[in-house]
């Protein structure tokens, strides 16, 4: 009797795919702030995953502090997280918590950000071409002239990946004196008001004559054109990525040049079904081996296209629904406006 109950069950099982174990599945993410637009479509993304699967969501915002971070992901596992996402306020600083979810047997992803230990596995975009991708937007816009380099911030491995993929693609012209670079800095926290005081202090040290700006990210991008424009400097190349809709209506308007877009909906989809399969103790399918960080460590990784968009294919993110045409086009008129507007 009670081995015909035990068989009916695994059938059952079978049946619904497990549906009912995995719904015991919790994933615990841990983020650094919900500053810049797109996490919360990556939280979606996650979200939206996760139940498709039957498995269970639960999180915390460090609100940008690397401290409450640490305390944060303690939570996570004392709610009973079996697998944890997470996306790093500081590389170094997290390292406490992840070998406290390594004790306990508990897979963590590294979530767009690198966090390099034994066990982590690390998803994000290809982040020198991202760089690339910008530099490319802004060289062809600018190919020669002062250049200013705004970085992420220097707690996050991006930014030096971003910063080497920019340099590929200026380096020669560098070389030849076509480019000078007038002005380099990290921006603390990839704030905008960070970025706006930096790009400031540079306008001044430089005397104004700034030609081009590759900004790394979209909320950088928008400080930067902020303080470009407090100075009454029209027409400077800037780039940017994440595909934020307001800079997006900034590259239909023509105040930014590129930003690169990364599907956040992807990435989400993605981290949520590796955290799945490896508390199931399984390999994460499409994973590669990737030991291109500071470290060195050979790390599982997977990484995710990118697409630079320009006025010129702005239609791109209409169609793929990541921004309606009315918010794209907001402000935008006249015989210039890009096609995705007319």
């Amino acid at each position: 009797m009670k081995s015909t109950a035990i068989k009916m069950a695994a059938a059952a099982c079978f049946g619904l795919g497990c549906a009912l174990a995995q719904a015991q599945t919790v994933v615990g993410v841990s983020w650094s702030n919900f500053q810049e637009e797109r996490w919360k479509t990556d939280e979606k993304a996650i979200k939206e995953q996760l139940a498709k699967a039957g498995a269970s969501y639960v999180s915390a915002d460090a609100g940008g502090s690397p401290e409450k971070q640490l305390s944060d992901i303690d939570s996570l596992l004392a709610k009973g997280a079996k697998a944890l996402i997470v996306l790093a306020m500081d590389k170094d600083a997290i390292q406490p918590a992840i070998a406290k979810a390594k004790a306990r047997n508990i897979p963590v992803v590294a979530y767009d950000r690198l966090i390099e230990a034994p066990g982590v596995f690390y998803i994000t975009f290809d982040n020198k071409e991202v760089g690339r991708m910008q530099a490319r937007g802004v060289f062809a816009a600018r190919p020669k002239g002062n250049y200013v380099m705004i970085k992420g911030s220097p707690t996050d491995p991006n930014a030096d990946f971003l910063r080497a993929g920019q340099q590929e693609v200026i380096d020669a012209a560098i070389k030849s004196g076509d480019i000078r670079i007038v002005g380099e800095e990290y921006t603390e926290g990839w704030k905008p008001e960070v970025a706006q005081r930096n790009m400031e202090q540079i306008l001044t040290r430089a005397g104004g004559k700034v030609d081009a700006v590759v900004a790394s990210n979209d909320g950088t991008a928008g400080g930067v054109i902020a303080a470009l424009g407090a100075r009454g400097l029209k027409g400077v190349p800037v780039s940017g990525q994440d595909g934020d809709h307001a800079a997006l209506n900034r590259v239909a308007l023509g105040t930014q040049t590129v930003s690169v877009w990364k599907d956040a909906r992807d990435l989400g989809r993605e981290a949520a079904k590796a955290a799945l399969a490896m508390s199931e103790g399984k390999a994460v399918p499409g994973a590669v081996k990737w030991s291109d960080g500071e470290k060195k460590l050979t790390m599982d990784a997977m990484f995710l296209k990118a697409v630079p968009i320009t006025r010129a294919n702005l239609d791109v993110v209409v169609k793929a629904g990541h921004i309606g045409k009315d918010e794209l086009c907001r402000g935008v008129s006249g015989a210039q406006a890009p096609a995705a507007c007319r």
